[in-house]
This record gives structure tokens, C-alpha cells and sequence, in this order.
């Protein structure tokens, strides 16, 4: 299993926008460089990308919730 950490502290998002479905869905597909959440700092949005492939775990931080950096946002089974 592969954790998926934020690089910086802010809002974690799980999906684009709110009407959106979520990035990625418990078991889906996940190749390196797959986006599975934005983090959000002073209006700017970031990219949290997949660094391992395998099977999606689930999301660990809930969506709009405020992180630090280096925290567990998500699990990526390999």
C-alpha cells in the first residue's frame, strides 16, 4: 500500500468543482501522475497526483478538510 501525502498544508478537495463526481471511487484504476484531489492555499488550486499505480484505497482526509503538510490524504493499494 502507497500513502498519497499533501506537499503543502490547505483545504483538501475531493472533486473538481461541487457539482463534480470525486477524482477517483474506492477501487478504481490509479497510474502514477493521476490527479486524486486539489489542496487548496490562499485561492490558488494544486494538483495532489498518484506517485504509485495500483487500486484506489479511498480518501483518508475528508473533502474540506483543512491539512498539513505531509499528511495522508489517500491510500493507493498496489
Amino acid at each position: 500500500m502507497s500513502d498519497v501525502q499533501t506537499p503543502l498544508p490547505g483545504t483538501f478537495y475531493h472533486r473538481p468543482s461541487p457539482n463534480d463526481a470525486p477524482y477517483k471511487a474506492k477501487g478504481d484504476a490509479v497510474a502514477v501522475g493521476d490527479v486524486i484531489g486539489l489542496i487548496e492555499v490562499m485561492k490558488t488550486f494544486i494538483e495532489v497526483k498518484a506517485e504509485a499505480a495500483g487500486t484506489f484505497g479511498g480518501y483518508v482526509a475528508e473533502n474540506e478538510a483543512a491539512v498539513t503538510a505531509g499528511q495522508v490524504l489517500a491510500t493507493v493499494d498496489a
